[in-house]
């Protein structure tokens, strides 16, 4: 009897595995970025950092950040190396497993169809370390794109990413390298024989592949990174290297049938990073410490429920996150060796379970979720030894920690006359400490920064509400908020050297000794607002946002009471315009200007305030390639991020002038 033949296989149209926004989205404050805007930009972290409130750790983009401060936050709350925003792509978090930045180098802006910007505490289905909000990064899923580029500073950069069609397959591919001599931070008189460039060399790799099967869309993600830099001095350097693997099965939704997503992912991450003494004339640099790896590893699983009856709309979901990281470490150099050896690490983990819906009628979306979340710290060690004899000096072993954390979300708006629509929010959220800031000193220059094994998960509440009109010439919305961060880990000052203390030990003159503590409460109160206007060829823009934070350092640290969090601007704006000069011809500039930071916790060391143009002029040689040349920071802005104890401050890049090709199809 011959076998049956098998049954025709239905020809789908696939796009990357995520389920469609939800309409809850609506009610809370989001921006949009699309393709175009990622178009302008080398670096992903550069495109969101010009929606004002986005703050990177300092003023300095992935371009020349070393990978420990790369942490970015929404707000401008309380900007941290470690960040206190969860960044995903499609739905897989980026942020590192052992430290919770993230390093960009990763993905190149050419990979990507858009970003989504959701400002405030994430509940429902984002759970722990969305604190201060969510960035998701939505990769391409159509098309290619390519550029090329050479400039000042021996900048050198090629990126490509594109998606076919094979039969039953859709396959993604991106490459993406940077090469830069990069620039001395110090300047003028200040500049010693100790001052150095940072230098960059990043690369990296992904690809995907996605097909249709009877249960769903199946996505199958893999990617890998490395970058190399110099910090800036004699004799430091760091490297970060790390990859990634993801599988992703989702159902979409369609009227009334139930959709869903399951997902699991694995991502591995280390790190190298020398750091070095100055002399007080900054003459020469001293070996200080050589955090010569931290292997770390981070995987989870996340699976969610969804459907849409009539004017509800609900989603049932849970997720998994656990890192399993550390550090090792040489320091204490003393005769030409290093004379001590540490190693740290330990595990985290947070697993969750969240019901998240909305409801329209009308004008009016009423939406809201609700978590809990379970949080673990175990396995903690720190053992340093006598690295001449082997003999222990240090082994601790701190006590295994865990807790519940309830966190949810409230929002409701109304549509009312000429297409405005007004919305009120409430949320709280929380973000546990990464295995950096739990077992991991870190040394910049001779500033000293103790780790803490006993840090309590963060946790935040806010109000908000805004109203936003939108019609075929433009956008216009304006929103009011109010944040309150309990428990915030912050780098409390213990001392200034030379002198020694019981933790952190010699700390030489020019320093200070800090450590991570739980300090109190930040609050926060602010205003954020842009505007968009096309007027003919001309499209105008321009952004503005108001954020007035300040620390209560309760008993723990009284002398941060009133001071305003270290890195956290008040004042930020930008202003743009973009313009068709001919039917081949276009114009693009972005100012943007912030009003001044303090470099530490205690508000002495202040950060002048900054501007910084940018501008890009594109000509179209043939239909789908545009030949450009783009100046960054191209009126040379002298635009500080950085102060030591001594006064000496470190500055952004100069102004760099590139020309490139991009092929966009």
């Amino acid at each position: 009897m011959p076998f049956d033949s098998p049954p025709p296989v239905e020809q789908v149209i696939v796009t990357a595995a995520r389920l469609p926004p939800a309409a809850a989205e609506a009610a809370f404050s989001a921006v949009h970025l699309s393709e175009r805007d990622l178009a302008t930009t080398q670096r992903v972290d550069e495109a969101i950092s010009r929606t004002p409130g986005v703050s990177l750790f300092r003023r300095t983009s992935s371009l020349s950040a070393n990978p420990t401060t790369q942490g970015i936050s929404l707000r401008a709350i309380a900007p941290s190396g470690a960040g206190r925003t969860l960044v995903t792509l499609d739905g897989v978090p980026l942020n590192d497993p052992f430290g919770g930045w993230v390093i960009w180098s990763q993905l190149a802006p050419e990979s990507l169809s858009g970003v989504d910007i959701v400002r405030g505490a994430g509940a429902g289905p984002y759970g722990a370390g969305a604190l201060t909000g969510v960035i998701g990064l939505k990769e391409r899923d159509a098309g290619i794109a390519g550029d090329v580029s050479v400039g000042e500073l021996g900048s050198r950069r090629a990126s490509a990413a594109a998606v076919s069609t094979l039969g039953r397959f859709e396959v993604f591919g991106a490459a993406f390298y940077d090469k830069s001599d990069g620039y001395v931070p110090v300047r003028g008189d200040a500049r010693g024989a100790a001052d150095a460039r940072t230098g960059l060399e990043a690369k990296s790799i992904s690809g995907r592949i996605d097909m249709a099967t009877g249960l769903g869309l199946l996505s199958l993600r893999g990617g890998f990174f490395e970058e190399e830099r110099g910090a800036g001095l004699v004799g430091a350097r760091a490297n970060a290297s790390g990859n990634v693997l993801s599988a992703t099965l989702v159902r979409a939704p369609r009227g009334q049938a139930l959709g869903w997503r399951l997902q699991a992912w694995r991502r591995t991450s280390d790190l190298f990073n020398s750091s070095v003494a100055v002399a007080a004339d900054r003459s020469f640099t001293t070996p200080a410490n050589s955090q010569d790896k931290t292997p770390a590893t981070g995987w989870g699983l996340n699976g969610a429920l969804r459907q849409k009856i009539g004017g509800v709309e609900w989603e049932l979901g849970a997720d998994a996150r656990l890192n399993d990281g550390e550090e090792r470490e040489r320091y204490g150099y003393s005769g030409g060796t290093y004379t001590r050896d540490r190693v740290a690490g330990g595990k985290t983990s947070v697993v969750g379970a969240y019901a998240d819906g909305s409801w329209t009628t009308g004008p009016w979306l009423v939406a809201g979720g609700l978590r809990l979340d379970h949080w673990e710290t175990t396995d903690g060690f720190r053992v340093e030894r006598n690295a001449l004899t082997g003999a222990v000096l240090v082994d601790r072993r701190p006590a295994d920690r865990d807790g519940e954390v309830v966190s949810g979300r409230l929002g409701v708006t109304r549509e009312i006359a000429g297409d405005a629509v007004v919305r009120l929010a409430g949320y709280t959220g929380f973000r546990p400490a990464s295995l950096n800031e739990l077992y991991r000193p870190f040394r910049v220059g001779n500033d000293v920064t103790e780790a803490n094994a006993a840090l309590e998960p963060e946790r935040l509440e806010g109000l908000e509400a805004g109203v936003s009109r939108k019609g075929a010439k433009g956008l216009i919305e304006a929103t009011a908020f109010w944040n309150r961060i309990e428990d915030p880990i912050v780098n409390v000052t213990l001392g200034a050297g030379p002198a020694t203390f019981p933790i952190g030990g010699f700390i030489p003159a020019g320093g200070v000794l800090r450590q991570r503590q739980n300090a109190g409460t930040i609050d926060a109160v602010g205003l954020e607002g842009r505007a968009d206007r096309k007027v003919g060829a001309v499209t105008l823009s321009s952004a503005l946002s108001v954020t007035d934070a300040r620390v209560d350092g309760g008993s723990t640290a009284p002398q941060l009471t009133g001071k305003r969090p270290a890195q956290a601007p008040i004042w930020s704006a930008t202003a743009g315009l973009s313009a068709e000069l001919t039917d081949r011809l276009t114009l693009a500039t972005d100012l943007t200007w912030e009003g001044k930071r303090f470099e530490d916790d205690l508000n002495s060391r202040v950060l002048d305030p900054a501007y910084r143009l940018d501008a890009r002029l594109n000509w179209r040689v043939r239909p789908l390639v545009t030949a450009y040349v783009a100046g960054d920071n191209l009126l040379d802005a002298n635009i500080q991020t950085s102060r030591t104890a001594d006064g000496v401050a470190g500055y952004a890049a100069p102004r760099v002038v590139r020309v490139g090709l991009r092929l966009a199809i």
